[in-house]
């Protein structure tokens, strides 16, 4: 492999994509916050789609699930589940995120907390943990930069150096971008996986020895018994069909209340490109397939990745049987399933940080030149932080992945019931919140689950509570004020007056 000419076709490919983003985006720049934060609000259909498929296709998408299905076999089918779970989910979800938006001049998820529920501390509460979700996602970001870093520039780059340096070419990318162009950027990333993965499919067979694509599975199968159903190639692992439905559903609502899905949700031209892409987009998973084929077929190779890292598994495969040009076009495509959804998480945390920690502990709020300074500089120590939490670990994508929607989907319930129920109330959130983390985190909570409920996904578990303890706690406290019902049923206070009471002659 020359490693000189994988280097010039992954720089080629980045800088490439970034100009192509600039340019494409060069008629709205994000010199305001709505341009920089939701991109104008006018993503149309075709803009919207990749918008949206680059927030779901990212390299946990080819990297993470391929690594699975090379060390686990059938778990890796829970890509299959929670995208069309979550797409049915989103048809009736994102429009209603997307009127408030528009309606009351939405740019983040806190704005939404803080105006539906009539209290600005539980857009800070909220906006702390949208943060944490965020940073813990961009760790799957960082993990596969890293991976591709060392790919591209050699083993002599230490793993934490790659990761490093990952972090700093993250950091450029959002800096050069803002929500527009990154969307512009998302595209070209699609076009490109959707090439990779076709160029990969279409040579595999050979590369292993099969006959056909469905031999690889056939030849998975004789070598590992049981590769390709539950609980996989591990016969004691707790990854049963039980796994597969609770984690499913734990992705499928907590993936809309991501608050930089929020933000991609209010960046619409309008509610018809939403449901456009919520009812194609399950089409699109269906490139998972591929990607599991991949995985299967980088197992029947005896494909073996530095220190057994399922996460590189895809990458070594392709290292050890195509040309350079091949790993050159794997690498920058990787790059880009990095970088796009990478640099909106830490845009949407900077957002979040600047406008409603920042502004609503000063009392003043913040212009939008300096929201966007100080969302620009947060944006820095966030990406420190998942570099500390990246550096000297070694989890799978798919586990980093079900611990970030775990962490996110403690809103989920509050999010719904929002637009469901004009009794939950801003207490009910919070009690909520505190309930189902302690279900979450607790030693003693996560020993009980482990031994009482080992198959069940222990995030959909503390989301159930957390959903009681918000339905019970509103009961008992006092009904938000109608302005504030007002905004998650999109519609003005005046629709949300209850009816005037009948006079003693009048009719009842």
């Amino acid at each position: 492999m020359t490693l000189a000419l994988v280097l010039a076709i992954v720089v080629g490919t980045v800088v490439g994509a970034i100009g192509f983003g600039r340019r494409a985006s060069s008629g709205a720049p994000a010199t305001t916050l709505s341009g920089w934060a939701v991109g104008g609000r006018r993503f149309g259909t075709v803009l919207f789609w990749f918008m949206n498929a680059g927030e779901v296709y990212t390299t946990f998408a080819v990297l993470g699930i391929s690594g699975y299905a090379w060390a686990m076999g059938a778990p890796a089918y829970l890509a299959f589940t929670s995208v069309s779970l979550s797409y049915a989910i989103g048809y009736w979800l994102m429009p209603k995120i997307w009127r408030a938006g528009r309606k009351h001049a939405l740019i983040t998820q806190a704005d939404f907390f803080t105006a539906r529920f009539g209290a600005p501390w539980l857009g800070v509460v909220t906006a702390l943990v949208g943060i944490a979700a965020l940073v813990v996602y961009v760790q799957i970001q960082l993990v596969s930069l890293s991976l591709i870093v060392r790919l591209t520039l050699g083993s002599s780059v230490s793993p934490n150096a790659a990761v490093v340096i990952g972090a700093v070419v993250m950091l450029a990318f959002v800096f050069l971008a803002g929500l527009r162009s990154a969307a512009f950027s998302a595209g070209v990333k699609d076009v490109l996986m959707i090439v990779v993965v076709v160029l990969l499919t279409a040579t595999v067979a050979s590369k292993v020895g099969a006959s056909s694509l469905f031999d690889i599975f056939r030849l998975a199968e004789e070598q590992h018994p049981g590769i390709g159903k539950f609980p996989g190639i591990d016969p004691t692992s707790p990854t049963t069909s039980t796994w597969l439905m609770t984690s499913a559903l734990n992705v499928a609502l907590g993936n809309w209340v991501f608050p930089h899905l929020f933000q991609v949700s209010y960046s619409a031209a309008s509610g018809t490109a939403i449901r456009r892409n919520a009812i194609w987009q399950p089409l699109y998973s269906l490139a998972y397939f591929f990607v599991i084929l991949l995985g299967f077929a980088a197992l029947v190779a005896g494909t073996k990745p530095a220190g057994g890292d399922l996460n590189a598994a895809l990458l070594q495969f392709v290292s050890d049987s195509y040309p350079a040009w091949m790993v050159g076009l794997v690498a920058g495509t990787g790059f880009l399933l990095a970088l796009a959804p990478g640099s909106v998480l830490l845009l949407t945390s900077g957002v979040l940080f600047a406008r409603n920690v920042v502004g609503t502990v000063t009392r003043r709020g913040l212009s939008d030149r300096t929201t966007l300074l100080v969302s620009r500089l947060s944006m820095i120590g966030f990406a420190a932080v998942a570099v500390w939490l990246t550096i000297g670990r070694s989890q799978s994508l798919v586990d980093i992945l079900l611990n970030a929607y775990s962490a996110i989907g403690m809103l989920a319930p509050a999010v719904v019931l929002a637009f469901l129920w004009r009794r939950t109330s801003a207490i009910g959130v919070l009690l909520g919140l505190v309930a189902g983390f302690t279900a979450l985190l607790a030693p003693f909570a996560k020993d009980y689950w482990a031994a009482h409920l080992p198959e069940w996904e222990p995030g959909l578990i503390a989301m159930a509570i957390n959903a009681v303890v918000v339905l019970a706690v509103s009961l008992i406290t006092p009904r938000p004020k109608a302005e504030a019902v007002a905004v998650g049923l999109a519609l003005s206070a005046e629709d949300c007056k209850p009816p005037a009471e009948s006079t003693r002659t009048g009719i009842a």
